[in-house]
């Protein structure tokens, strides 16, 4: 089922001025409910002015968005809700912390969605659970925090007001990569035990691969693909293209391919590599 329904949208910067630029081009797609769409484009592709007009933090020069079926739009003076519906996870979201405490932080958006008391403090300390923060940090002052914590203490903040959709604008930008692979374990996590639409946003391939269902490649303000990771990958030459590569093990399977093993296209991991492997050495006899 469609949740989100974009309908020829378009957004241009600066419009009657010499610096007009059109970051969105006549972009239509549905986003379905629960699935994860991994969105990826080089720099300028219009990626984050896109999914800004999701929430309507930017309102479409042209075309609509619709959620569950109603364009968010309709009613300007309301589209505050549509914001605790669809949550925004900027870059280097620690930047937007400001309060004295994390708890406070965390429970400044399910406060003004109404909540209060035993309910606000539920939320508050399930939404730190989801992305591993120890209850002993949420008495401490945000900006005393790593910046491992001060990013994931910024998602809590976004995922108390449970929203129906998530959407996580580079979130493991800057991490390292022990980092990086908590951050995107935690999403996975919340995501199993919430089963709402994330749209991630970024330019790791080998992240979005890892959590997408489906792919969604922007080059120019307009969408050239919305696929499977799988079909996504495999036009390799298409990709670099736009300025934009497979994920590193993907590129080595296919080179191996060429010389003329016999591996499956479109592998993604590294776990699906050893198994392709593994399966190659036992058809010839090697193990």
């Amino acid at each position: 089922m469609s949740l989100i329904e974009v309908k020829n949208l378009s957004f241009t910067y600066g419009i009657g001025t010499p610096f007009e630029k059109k970051a969105v081009d006549d972009l239509s797609l549905s986003i379905n409910e629960g699935e994860i769409i991994g969105l990826i484009g080089h720099t300028g592709s219009g990626k984050s002015t896109f999914v800004q007009t999701l929430n309507g933090l930017i309102k479409p020069t042209e075309g609509q968005v619709l959620l569950e079926g109603k364009d968010i739009w309709e009613k300007p003076k309301e589209i505050r809700k549509v914001r605790f519906k669809v949550g925004m996870v900027f870059q280097y979201p620690e930047y937007q912390l400001f309060d004295e405490t994390v708890y406070k932080d965390i429970s400044f958006g399910p406060a003004n969605k109404g909540l209060s008391g035993d309910d606000l403090d539920k939320t508050v300390r399930r939404a730190a659970r989801f992305v591993s923060l120890n209850d002993r940090l949420l008495d401490k002052s945000p900006f005393d925090l790593s910046g491992g914590e001060k990013r994931r203490a910024a998602i809590a903040g976004v995922i108390a007001m449970d929203p129906d959709v998530l959407v996580l604008d580079e979130p493991t930008a800057g991490l390292d990569p022990k980092g990086r692979d908590l951050l995107l374990s935690q999403i996975i996590g919340y995501h199993r035990e919430r089963k709402n639409t994330i749209i991630l946003v970024s330019h790791s391939m080998e992240d979005v691969a890892r959590v997408a269902d489906r792919i969604m490649v922007m080059n120019r303000g307009k969408l050239e693909m919305l696929d499977t990771p799988r079909a996504v990958f495999s036009r390799v030459e298409e990709l670099e293209r736009m300025g934009l590569r497979v994920p590193q093990i993907t590129r080595v399977m296919t080179i191996l391919r060429e010389k003329g093993y016999d591996f499956s296209d479109g592998i993604l991991t590294v776990g699906q590599a050893f198994d392709e492997v593994l399966s190659l050495l036992k058809k010839e006899g090697k193990l």
